[in-house]
């Protein structure tokens, strides 16, 4: 019976409800700053992966990068949707409000209103 109920939680414990594409946006979303090497070990994979993973944001036009100093600034690009077709009809930026609420605001350029005063 014990070996039975370690077998199960080992097996649930091999996947998730989101890829290593959305973690990794999820954690540039909290910190636009964050290292590779940061995002590498809150995913649990390599830091070559974690570039990859990025790179692919950044390819698909998810995720905007510029350098600032030596190291990377990203903004995420909320109004995009989401790429499979099941969530197609939602945007990054409804993900990123549900796991990453107190960055929503750093998202993406936002204009506000001018108040002449």
């Amino acid at each position: 019976m014990v070996q039975e109920h370690d077998d199960m939680k080992e097996r649930s414990e091999r996947w998730t409800f989101l890829t290593n594409h959305g973690h990794a946006l999820i954690c540039i979303a909290r910190d636009p700053t964050v290292r590779l090497r940061d995002v590498a070990s809150q995913l649990g994979v390599t830091e070559r992966t974690a570039q990859a993973i990025v790179n692919d944001l950044a390819d698909g036009g998810y995720v905007l990068r510029s350098r600032v100093g030596n190291r990377s600034q990203y903004v995420v690009r909320a109004s995009l949707p989401l790429r499979h077709q099941v969530e197609r009809d939602h945007a990054v930026g409804e993900l990123i409000d549900l796991m990453a609420p107190a960055r929503a605001a750093h998202l993406a350029p936002q204009r506000s209103p001018r108040h002449d005063t």
